[in-house]
């Protein structure tokens, strides 16, 4: 049973509320939306060759949207690993997965980072 505190405060039993569930659902439906989008952008300059891709991958454009499918993809990722971490681990070996998640989730993510601007300034 909810009291009326908890039903203002949107809290639950653990007292953080439902913001980790909100950002899953938030990235997925960024997902929904990006990946046709990106598909489409990308298959389309695909059929110009290697030079149409990094030309549409240096464009603006491109680059904003390839950008936004990378983040979400690493955001929606990282927070599905971290509850797959929690339900099945605990003690040290669940705090070690989780740093470790984190940490590759933040390489990858400047690793795409990296290329993308690496392509978008010509080099």
């Amino acid at each position: 049973m909810r009291t009326s505190y908890k039903n203002i405060t949107g809290l639950g039993s653990a007292h953080k509320g439902v913001g980790h569930f909100i950002k899953q659902r938030v990235s997925a439906i960024a997902l929904l939306i990006l990946v046709p989008l990106f598909l489409f952008q990308f298959l389309a300059s695909f059929t110009t060759g290697y030079s149409g891709v990094m030309a549409w991958l240096g464009s603006p454009f491109g680059a904003a949207v390839t950008f936004l499918i990378v983040s979400a993809m690493v955001v929606h990722m990282r927070l599905g690993l971290q509850i797959a971490i929690e339900d099945y681990f605990g003690g040290a070996i669940r705090t070690v997965a989780l740093l470790l998640n984190s940490f590759i989730a933040l390489m990858l993510w400047l690793i795409a980072l990296y290329a993308l601007i690496k392509i978008s300034f010509g080099g």
